[in-house]
């Protein structure tokens, strides 16, 4: 497997990602550093055209908690499908959103 090792050094960038693994704001100087796609390597800019349509899911890290839930509650969701816990997750993102702290 080619990694991007190959085709020049990525030390240093081990602290682009915060601790929970999520990449931060990068800033200016970090992002100048940054070589432009058309500067690659030929062999790495034919690598990267096969993710060209591959789709992003922006998928925060989740955790498993235990929470207590009305049985009422539990039994819509439940009801709802396989997937009645990332119904749940998604409820209290849309929540959320509603309820900014301004």
């Amino acid at each position: 497997m080619k990694t991007i090792e190959k085709f020049w050094d990525t030390t240093g960038t081990e602290d682009w990602t915060d601790d929970d693994g999520e990449v931060r704001e990068l800033n200016g100087a970090e992002i100048a550093s940054m070589t432009p796609v058309a500067e690659l390597p030929e062999e790495l800019k034919a690598s990267l055209l096969q993710w060209k349509d591959a789709t992003v899911c922006p998928d925060p890290v989740k955790r498993s908690v235990e929470i207590p839930l009305s049985t009422d509650v539990l039994r819509k969701f439940k009801a709802m499908g396989a997937d009645w816990e990332i119904k749940i997750d998604d409820a209290l993102r849309e929540w959320l959103e509603k309820h900014k702290a301004s």
